[in-house]
């Protein structure tokens, strides 16, 4: 079987609107619900994520150290999280790329939508979406990831039949 060429993939802004079909941005913004607490001492910028752990499952929290990843990038493989969804949110101020497919049969290259998220943009992928593996950029990178701990299996990857090409950030 002779391997496809990869598929150039489109790099784009991380936007609250272009990533609503695949889940919820996290970002403190004024476009979303914030008010002063602790007698004027913190802004609280709230509920910024559904976070759902599914039946049976229970929320958890941890910390994901991502190597960082040499542009071009050949996407290979993509996963899902069938039961619950996952957010990332970098601890390391570092630009990352999030790569993510509709939820439902397994993607293809030509469905893949990518991402440029800044060092202070966090997401939550919605249950079922498909995404890729984390992305660190630049150097080794700190993620808190909130997701689900519970019975039954919640991880879903395929391979792609044709590969995706994320080329180098244009300067």
């Amino acid at each position: 079987m002779t391997a496809q060429p990869a598929l150039t993939l489109e790099i784009q802004p991380l936007t609250r609107e272009a990533f609503a079909p695949f889940g919820e941005l996290i970002e403190a913004s004024d476009a979303v619900q914030h008010f002063t607490i602790n007698a004027g001492n913190t802004e609280r910028y709230h509920d910024l994520a559904r976070i759902e752990p599914g039946p049976d499952g229970r929320v958890i929290v941890s910390i994901f150290r991502g190597q960082p990843r040499t542009l071009p990038f050949t996407v290979q493989m993509m996963e899902r999280h069938p039961k619950a969804s996952q957010a990332f949110i970098p601890m390391s101020g570092k630009p990352y790329l999030v790569v993510v497919a509709p939820a439902g049969n397994p993607p293809a290259a030509q469905d893949l939508k990518v991402f440029l998220a800044r060092g202070n943009q966090g997401v939550n992928y919605a249950t079922g979406v498909w995404h890729h593996p984390l992305l660190a950029l630049e150097t080794v990178s700190d993620f808190i990831v909130i997701d689900r701990s519970g019975p039954g299996h919640n991880c879903d990857e395929v391979q792609l039949d044709t590969p995706g090409l994320i080329p180098a950030l244009r300067s």
